[in-house]
């Protein structure tokens, strides 16, 4: 067989190729731009060109500070196949934070879009900024993207380069320390792309018009643009307008047939009056937190539109695991089938998982697009075994012969009266409840069993909602010791930077008080 490295450059000039035609569609703070895939690569080209002008090198880290949109796919093909290092900033963190990853990662060159520019700090060692013109703003002393674009050379080829150098990298959320830098090398991005097209991933086809919700600062985007741009699917950047009303309206408007992101977005949706037209969607990829088995039947009843559960991590590029429903279907009852829905799901082909049972059942994965380190972490091991293990820090089971599901956390469990309780599966039961929005699970300090459960809730608007009401739902759907203590009724979940539940500001919040 031929020996060829897998390159992000051959999603580049596949797409340019093939499928040179097919449309791509950016939402901006001014309206809607179209452009294709032939346009794409050709400015991609240009761009990596005037980087290298700029003096980028291999191994160069160029970050970027953006929306979803044309021009950051263009930075996606451009850095990694010039063999520079992407390295997407997370727009939505702590400005401490941001300073920490960009000094890191030791970033050279950083594009921002110009909605950006005044939320973005400045980083020490950067020696270029570059303003993308996706609205109203301006960055003093910061060039010009289209001139780059304009000054380039569209004949400019990418050289060739090893397999296993870094393509992109990106930083864990860090909600217990400080974030983690993840390194993807090219041949990871291929083949985990690869598995993202997988009929049992996310499936994406030519046919389809796909639009990445999750942010593309966020394990790129879940390798969605990277897997679309494989399969010359035509994709949708909603860019800044980001609020469940904006995002049904842009899927409706450009018959998008396949979206993925974070629960709280497809619970906003939910709460949307007269329901949004959903109708173009085939599927809907969630992920980035436990998804309720609540959304999932509610998205079938209100919209017909399946909600299909994936798995995974910063650490697993991040897709590992996705929740189909077997072959071996009949037999199962209603509540059965949702039950396995709502699970993690099934791994992706190459991701192979274990059980720890000595850890107390820590759910540990390998495989070629899972990191076997932190970037420059003295401290890696802690969270990889020494036969080569990722250690996920997930408490898992499996059901169904093969699907995992979830239990928790290990820092999430709650240890009552030495007995574990899930705040997994307890808010997945409050969350239920028909006049429950949000529900979120922590453990407060108790004198009597050590820990004991507490439960944030947030009402839907004009529910008439206590403690007390609560408890009764719960009785009979868990184990009365499970039944929280305390139940607090929040206006809202407070969220990480990448739209997970905050627990460590609502233990901060609770855990010292009494109700």
């Amino acid at each position: 067989m031929m020996e060829t490295p897998l390159l992000v450059r051959h999603i580049a000039q596949r797409a340019e190729a093939v499928f040179g035609d097919r449309e791509l569609v950016s939402r901006t703070q001014d309206g809607v731009e179209r452009s294709t895939y032939a346009q794409v690569v050709d400015r991609a080209r240009r761009l990596a060109s005037a980087l290298r002008e700029l003096g980028v090198r291999r191994g160069d880290r160029v970050a970027t500070f953006a929306w979803n949109s044309t021009r950051h796919l263009e930075l996606y093909l451009a850095v990694p196949s010039m063999g520079a290092v992407l390295h997407t900033l997370n727009i939505r963190l702590f400005e401490d934070d941001l300073r920490y990853i960009a000094g890191h990662a030791a970033d050279r060159v950083v594009f921002l879009d110009a909605s950006l520019a005044e939320v973005m700090p400045r980083f020490d060692g950067v020696e270029h900024e570059i303003l993308m013109p996706d609205g109203v703003g301006e960055r003093a002393g910061a060039l010009h993207y289209e001139e780059l674009i304009a000054q380039g050379d569209p004949g400019f080829e990418f050289p060739d380069l090893d397999e296993n150098a870094a393509a992109a990298m990106c930083y864990t959320s860090g909600t217990t320390g400080r974030p983690k830098g993840v390194v993807y090398s090219h041949r990871s991005t291929l083949l985990h792309s690869l598995g993202v097209l997988s009929p049992d991933a996310i499936g994406i086809r030519h046919a389809d018009s796909v639009m990445p919700v999750v942010p593309m600062f966020h394990a790129n985007a879940w390798g969605i643009p990277y897997a679309a741009a494989l399969a010359g699917a035509r994709q949708v950047f909603p860019g800044p307008r980001m609020t469940p009303a904006q995002l049904a309206e842009l899927i409706a408007a450009e018959r998008v047939t396949r979206t993925a992101g974070v629960p709280t977005i497809w619970q906003g949706m939910l709460q949307l009056d007269p329901p949004p037209d959903l109708s173009s969607l085939v599927e809907i990829k969630c992920g980035g937190s436990a998804v309720p088995e609540a959304l999932i039947r509610a998205f079938d009843e209100r919209f017909g539109v399946p909600i299909v559960q994936g798995w995974g991590m910063t650490e697993t590029s991040p897709l590992a695991a996705t929740s189909r429903l077997p072959a071996e279907v009949e037999g199962l009852s209603e509540d059965e089938v949702y039950a396995l829905r709502a699970c993690q799901g099934r791994t992706l082909p190459l991701v192979d998982f274990r059980i720890d049972e000595e850890t107390g059942g820590e759910l540990q994965v390998r495989g070629p697009w899972i990191a076997r380190a932190y970037h420059e972490d003295p401290d890696s091991g802690e969270r990889f075994t020494e036969d080569g293990w990722l250690r996920t820090g997930d408490v898992a089971e499996v059901r169904h012969r093969s699907y995992i599901r979830l239990v928790d956390r290990t820092k999430d469990l709650v240890k009552s009266g030495g007995e574990w309780i899930s705040s997994v599966q307890l808010e997945n039961e409050i969350m239920a409840h028909p006049d429950v929005l949000e529900a979120a699970v922590i453990a407060v300090p108790d004198e009597r069993w050590s820990e004991r459960p507490c439960a944030c809730v947030v009402p839907r608007d004009g529910a008439d909602l206590d403690a007390a009401a609560i408890r009764a739902f719960l009785e009979g759907r868990v184990a009365k010791w499970w039944l929280p203590d305390r139940v607090e009724l929040v206006d809202e979940v407070p969220k990480t930077s990448v739209g997970k539940f905050d627990k460590k500001a609502l233990r901060a919040r609770f855990a010292a008080s009494r109700a």
